[in-house]
């Protein structure tokens, strides 16, 4: 029996990379051949992370996201902003429907962006300027700008202080040029990475301005994300030229005589975008989940109402690829019928979050619940059904303290009536003596 558990564990461990390697399956689609050569670095960079990339162009014949109703990648790269269809069984409704069943998608657009990009980004909640636009900014472009304003620089201070998601912030500002973006207000679930500067607007920059921009001031998008309520993500990149060799490794100054940065933020952004919505970080899981009654070890069937119940939950997160500890300090259990009756924030211990607490006084059917959705991480979510009943005759209480009052005036009434009655029997009035 110990030799079959042997194969079984050798067998498990055999298939750990395959699931792994499974995972970072990419398909990554191109306007042409020539991305390759050009954002070399950023490609490079995916593959020594473990990625398999498959690259082809957007409009092959032969594009297929799923095969028998499985998805044959877990991850997307649409490096295409001018493609006007795409090629095979892929279109907007199939990249939708790759999100709904928790696939990750990176876009990035560009001034040439086509209506199929234009689309999928009104899926997700984001709206790209006309094209032909451009971000243009008369006071923060880079020395190495043409002359239309178009290679803006967006400092660091513009990037969304999350740092699950674009890590630590990179002293060096970023290089951009590409299109500008702005968010619908009325969805909660797109997050603004990164907006241009307060002087900066939207429009075509051959053309001059007649009409309102869409996009104005720090409402300019330049890199935006989604998580669905899926766990699925999504990032959107306005520039295709943020992910380059050229902006990887090109110096970076303000023309109106910034300081000098030897290399621009992009390529720690880039990487930090990539880890992101590839779930190689920033994923949680739940692991052991335990209550009992206090001084116990086992759950019971049913608890009791006033009864005292230990309650610990074992919370995992990804990083560095592989499964730790997550060190949150703000997760809080419920403890719900309709309504939760119990709210308490838990206690952190080597990622076993624990607390005591006592059971309400009323009794029916309960969860204790832990939902926790934060910036960032993927929404955790753990319900454990318990049933919570009142208590038996034998558990009341004989006497309560504050009824002694009580017990006295019954008892005085007792012993009254007891006296009034020997009193009243005992009593004979004595006769009248007769007057002559």
């Amino acid at each position: 029996m110990a030799a079959y558990r042997t194969i079984f564990a050798g067998l498990f461990l055999a298939l750990i990379p395959a699931i792994c390697l499974a995972n970072k399956k990419t398909l990554v689609l191109l306007d042409n051949w020539s991305l390759r050569e050009t954002h070399s670095i950023f490609f490079r960079s995916l593959r020594d992370k473990g990625y398999e990339l498959t690259f082809k162009t957007a409009d092959d014949a032969g594009l297929s996201l799923s095969k028998y109703g499985e998805f044959l990648y877990s991850n997307l790269v649409i490096f295409a902003p001018s493609v006007e269809e795409f090629g095979g069984n892929v279109d907007v409704a199939a990249i939708t429907n790759f999100i709904d069943n928790g696939g990750n998608v990176m876009v990035a657009a560009s001034s040439a962006v086509g209506d199929p990009l234009r689309e999928l980004a009104t899926e997700c909640g984001l709206e790209f300027d006309d094209e032909k636009t451009a971000v243009i900014d008369h006071l923060n472009f880079d020395v190495s700008d043409e002359g239309k304003h178009t290679t803006i620089v967006a400092d660091a201070d513009y990037l969304l202080d999350v740092p699950i998601i674009v890590g630590k912030k990179s002293p060096s500002p970023y290089l951009f040029r590409g299109v500008g973006m702005v968010a619908d207000p009325e969805n909660p679930l797109v997050l603004s990475l990164l907006h241009a500067s307060s002087t900066s607007y939207s429009y075509k920059p051959d053309e001059p301005v007649e009409d309102y921009p869409l996009a104005v001031g720090t409402n300019t998008l330049l890199v935006a994300a989604l998580q669905a309520r899926n766990n699925a993500r999504v990032v959107f990149v306005g520039s295709i030229d943020f992910f380059s060799d050229e902006f990887f490794s090109s110096s970076v100054q303000k023309a109106n005589g910034g300081k000098r940065y030897e290399k621009a933020g992009n390529q720690d952004l880039a990487m930090n975008l990539a880890d992101w919505v590839f779930k190689s970080r920033g994923v949680l899981r739940v692991g052991d989940v335990k209550h009992h009654k206090q001084g116990e070890k086992e759950p019971p069937q049913a608890y009791t109402i006033y009864d005292m119940v230990d309650y610990s939950i074992e919370i995992e997160e990804f990083r560095d690829g592989k499964w730790q500890s997550f060190n949150g300090k703000d997760v809080q259990l419920e403890f719900v019928r309709i309504d939760p009756f119990v709210r308490t924030t838990l206690s952190n211990k080597n990622g076993v979050f624990k607390t005591t607490f006592k059971l309400p006084d009323v009794y029916g059917v309960y969860q204790f619940r832990v939902d926790y959705n934060r910036m960032g991480y993927t929404h955790l979510f753990s319900t454990t059904q318990v049933s919570v009943r009142p208590l038996q005759h034998t558990q009341y209480e004989r006497f309560i303290p504050t009824a002694y009052p009580y017990y006295v005036s019954a008892f005085s009434m007792m012993a009254g009536v007891c006296i009034f009655s020997l009193v009243f029997l005992h009593f004979k009035d004595e006769p009248k003596e007769k007057k002559d």
